[in-house]
């Protein structure tokens, strides 16, 4: 049995899709408040659901009873953000630091925790987070896999984060030049799947990234090209990051600043050592622009 934690979320939901259609058992953990709606969703693509919660370590021990392997992707941020109740401190440090250790005391053969891009090292809360629950899962005696995603394609080029190029505008951080691996995160639900089953899983650290390396005014161009216009380029200065860096007033904010900063740097990956290992096909920056350039997805 697998434990999905996150199953709500786009990755945890494209990892729900891929395990069902692979007929494995799937055990997904929601919240008391999760809508009838998407309960029957998850419900009908075949999914054994749990109720749980992140925050509250007593409602774990229903929820691991007789998982071999667990997947988590579970964050609050984003989208589900809330200082001093739903943030960094409670779910992705505190909580996750207790769900390896309830998992450990379950007898959980395999845990498959999602961080980020060992590349976004700059000192803020949510690199804090991810960094010590990778240490703490290391040193628990569980098998474990820790995949690294770079910057999603589906949040860093998308208007949510100023890059608008369906209206031909796009805010660029700092010079743009750095080259980025650029990653989809649906090739990201389909290595979580792979190393459910794959032994070259076990024990490791698994750096991902696109196909190849681009840089922010690469993508913005790919994106002209596709959507057959000119994109005005807008850059935020490195010096302004650095002030909202450090003039943030909450965890979020210094976050996503930090995660900003760590995008202006750059996260190079070479992905030609995990590919030979993982035989997946990855997803391009021309091709992500392709599907979004389709009549349904053009706004």
């Amino acid at each position: 049995m697998i434990l999905l934690i996150g199953s709500t979320g786009k990755l945890g939901s494209e990892i729900c899709r891929l395990l069902t259609a692979k007929k494995y058992p799937v055990r997904a953990m929601i919240r008391k408040t999760t809508p009838e709606e998407k309960r029957n969703e998850l419900k009908s693509s075949g999914l054994q659901l749990v109720e749980g919660d992140i925050r509250d370590k007593s409602t774990f021990k229903a929820a691991l009873q007789g998982v071999d392997t667990v997947i988590t992707t579970i964050s609050s941020m984003p989208f589900a953000y809330i200082p001093g109740e739903n943030d960094i401190s409670k779910v992705d440090e505190e909580g996750m630091l207790n769900l390896v250790d309830a998992a450990k005391k379950a007898g959980v053969k395999h845990f498959i925790y999602t961080s980020f891009s060992g590349n976004m090292n700059l000192d803020f809360p949510l690199e804090k987070a991810k960094r010590k629950v990778e240490n703490h899962l290391q040193q628990s005696g569980m098998n474990y896999t820790i995949l690294r995603p770079g910057f999603f394609m589906e949040s860093w080029l998308s208007a949510m984060v100023g890059f608008d190029a369906a209206n031909g505008k796009v805010n660029l951080y700092g010079t743009g030049a750095s080259p980025v691996a650029y990653i989809s995160l649906k090739d990201v639900a389909k290595f979580a799947v792979e190393c459910a089953s794959n032994p070259n899983a076990m024990n490791s650290i698994l750096e991902l990234g696109g196909p190849g390396n681009v840089s922010q005014i690469e993508a913005a161009e790919i994106f002209g090209e596709v959507f057959g216009e000119k994109i005005e380029m807008q850059f935020v200065p490195q010096d302004v990051l650095m002030a909202q860096y450090n003039g943030a007033v909450d965890e979020m904010q210094k976050s996503f600043s930090g995660l900003m900063i760590c995008l202006s740097n750059g996260d190079f990956n070479d992905m030609k050592n995990v590919l030979k290992l993982f035989p997946i096909k990855l997803t391009s920056v021309y091709e992500y622009a392709k599907f979004l350039a389709q009549p349904a997805f053009v706004c």
